[in-house]
């Protein structure tokens, strides 16, 4: 019975009913899409750490996010290594260089990593299968996801990095993150070749691998004590902490879609209570009628929860549509990870009903208004 009227009365005036919509529908694609950027953030941030073989991470003690590594020195990671459950503790560089055409045209911010290639510091099937690729002098490999300007990417290409030429070596597949426009990899005497002034003795990171069986929490503790504090030593899930901790709430994109995510679930909340307290305006002499004729104030009530969450519901199904053709036209043009997971449905959902739960609360004071006798 509830359902009924509460469906009667959308369907009376159909024109304010899709008004309504048309403002909650916005409301609710805005929290996908604030909510998308506000989870993809960080999972590009660890994009690349995702794709490296470590089970303990050793960096600076001054380092802030991927692309501010600092430095340490090298001679860390062999005492690191003595430790019983070590198995590997192996270097990675990074550096930014500039990219141009031999030809001339346009210097373009690039990263590079150097690493030994023996040590196997990427998970990436492309990049495992082309070691020997790397061993050639001045040869690199790209990110097939390097920005399109950046002109063709295809093997035997010849381009210049800091000045010196170099020769694309292959490509692979995995994304660049939040390092800039492209990345390339070169193996430690080619990386040394495009940073002269760089010392081999002092590195971005330090990628641990464990033994079988050892405690990586344990081991982390004990590389701690061990350790001059020169450097900070992550287990996978501090890292990711940290990360999802400095892109969320140390830079301007977290807080602004966090901001976003907010203001959006506020205005859900303002254009539906707005739309029930209208409508129960306008029908104040059927709901007193229903109140003289022995409805309880329990049973209006439902009835204004029910159309509440009708019209958040009528509104989240197109929206999740959308949300769906946004989120695929970022991840092509941002190579950020906007992807509509389970948990992110679930969450923008709740978030719906909840706004449907809180609208309908606040325009139950209009109810109180549907006295017969004053109406009458």
């Amino acid at each position: 019975m509830p359902l009924h009227i509460a469906w009667r009365i959308l369907t009376h005036q159909k024109g304010r009913t899709a008004l309504a919509l048309g403002g909650i529908f916005i409301a609710i694609l805005l929290i996908f899409v604030e909510l998308g950027f506000f989870i993809a953030v960080p999972q590009g941030g660890m994009l690349i750490y995702d794709h490296m073989r470590f089970d303990l991470l050793v960096a600076s003690n001054k380092y802030i996010f991927q692309a501010e590594s600092w430095q340490f020195p090298r001679e860390r990671l062999a005492e690191a290594g003595r430790n019983s459950g070590v198995a590997q503790a192996s270097p990675l560089y990074f550096g930014g260089a500039k990219w141009q055409d031999p030809g001339g045209g346009l210097r373009l911010d690039i990263a590079v990593f150097g690493f030994d290639p023996q040590a196997r510091p990427f998970t990436v099937a492309d990049i495992e299968n082309q070691t020997a690729v790397l061993d050639r002098p001045d040869t690199v490999l790209v990110d097939s996801q390097t920005r399109p300007l950046f002109g063709p990417l295809q093997s035997g290409r010849v381009v210049e990095l800091n000045g010196r030429r170099v020769t694309i070596g292959g490509d692979y597949v995995l994304g660049t993150g939040f390092l800039g426009l492209g990345v390339v990899l070169a193996n430690e005497a080619n990386f040394f070749r495009l940073f002269p002034n760089r010392r081999p003795e002092q590195v971005n990171y330090g990628l641990v691998t464990l033994r079988a069986g050892a405690d990586p929490d344990l081991v982390a503790r004990e590389l701690r004590g061990l350790l001059p504090n020169d450097v900070q030593v992550f287990t996978r899930p501090e890292l990711a902490a940290h990360e999802i901790s400095f892109w969320t709430t140390r830079t301007g994109t977290g807080l602004i879609f966090g901001s976003g995510l907010i203001v959006a679930f506020v205005v859900g909340i303002m254009v539906l209570y707005q739309t029930l307290a209208t409508q129960i305006t306008r029908q104040l002499p059927q709901f007193a009628t229903l109140k003289a004729i022995g409805y309880s104030n329990g049973f209006l009530n439902a009835i204004v929860l029910i159309e509440a969450v009708l019209v958040m519901l009528i509104a989240f199904v197109p929206a999740f549509a959308v949300a769906i053709g946004i989120y695929a036209v970022v991840r092509s043009k941002t190579l950020l990870p906007v992807n509509m997971t389970g948990i992110e449905l679930g969450g923008v959902l709740a978030a719906t009903l909840l706004m449907s739960v809180i609208s309908a609360l606040l325009s139950l004071g209009r109810l109180r208004r549907a006295d017969p006798a004053e109406i009458f």
